[in-house]
């Protein structure tokens, strides 16, 4: 059985409700959430944007479900957020993708799937934060889609080693980056000290492939790269597009960028639909 909240629209037709009290409060409701007694269930929503509150729908909906006692409950979520903060880096900090991962084991969730997941880094099932997890990657999906835009004779590189899982089966390289520490202000970012290539990319068409394209400060410093390195063409894509801070216009000026609909925006090219058809339980609906 099938609960889709309305963050997956564009893809499946809703049946979970989602509204917001004047307060700013979540309101939730599952109105067949009867008819998951003693089924397998799974339960679709993007968690990106407004990732806080689209975690606590997704609590409250588990909870609708898993009062009426299912066999089992899988959630499907495109882009797992918090997924980034999976180590401590200073004293007092939490890792908050063991969290999020606690609670949502807590809530009923059997299986998790997810695309790309950024703290896992392979394909397969594995368990976190005492969830089972499936992570499916679009690293095929982007590469192909990269060869119909620029043909077949790619360079296809990773802007970091922690990206490597996605090129290495194409015979693709990792640049080498180094982080520096917190800036200083309100906002968590790590600078970005330095990314190096070590490829001879003069007169290739160069890809470039990552999990997630944020502050773009990464995906531009490798564009960077291979542009001095005489690169003929660039494309930049990744499995999750967030373009924060103007990075999708500045990643156009210096070549083509793509991503796949994990997270819809104007330049998603790439369709998870086929995977999570794949899905035990999804093609029964």
């Amino acid at each position: 059985m099938r609960f889709v909240c309305p963050s997956f629209s564009d893809l499946y037709e809703p049946n979970v409700e989602i509204k917001t009290f004047p307060d700013g409060d979540s309101y939730v409701r599952v109105p067949s959430a009867g008819e998951a007694r003693g089924k397998d269930v799974l339960l679709l929503n993007r968690l990106y944007p407004e990732q806080d509150s689209s975690i606590f729908q997704t609590l409250l909906a588990l909870r609708a479900i898993r009062e009426q006692s299912p066999k089992s409950i899988t959630l499907v979520v495109p882009y797992l957020p918090y997924s980034r903060q999976d180590k401590v880096f200073k004293e007092g900090e939490i890792k908050s993708a063991k969290v999020l991962c606690n609670l949502l084991k807590r809530e009923g969730v059997d299986l998790l799937v997810t695309f790309d997941c950024h703290f896992i880094k392979k394909e397969g099932e594995f368990e976190y934060g005492g969830l089972k997890i499936m992570n499916l990657s679009l690293n095929r999906n982007l590469v192909e889609k990269a060869r119909e835009i620029a043909g077949e004779e790619l360079e296809i590189m990773s802007p970091d080693e922690g990206a490597n899982y996605l090129v290495e089966e194409f015979g693709g390289s990792s640049m080498k980056k180094e982080r520096g520490d917190y800036r200083e202000g309100k906002e968590a970012y790590r600078e970005i000290k330095e990314v190096k290539m070590e490829n001879d990319v003069s007169g290739k068409p160069v890809l470039i492939i990552d999990d997630m394209i944020s502050t773009g400060g990464t995906m531009l410093r490798a564009v960077e790269n291979v542009k001095r390195g005489g690169a003929e063409r660039v494309v930049c894509t990744a499995s999750h597009g967030f373009f924060l801070k103007n990075s999708l216009e500045k990643l156009r000026e210096s070549g083509e960028v793509f991503v796949s609909d994990t997270i819809p925006t104007e330049v998603s090219k790439v369709s998870i639909k086929k995977h999570l058809e794949k899905i035990p339980g999804m093609e029964k609906e």
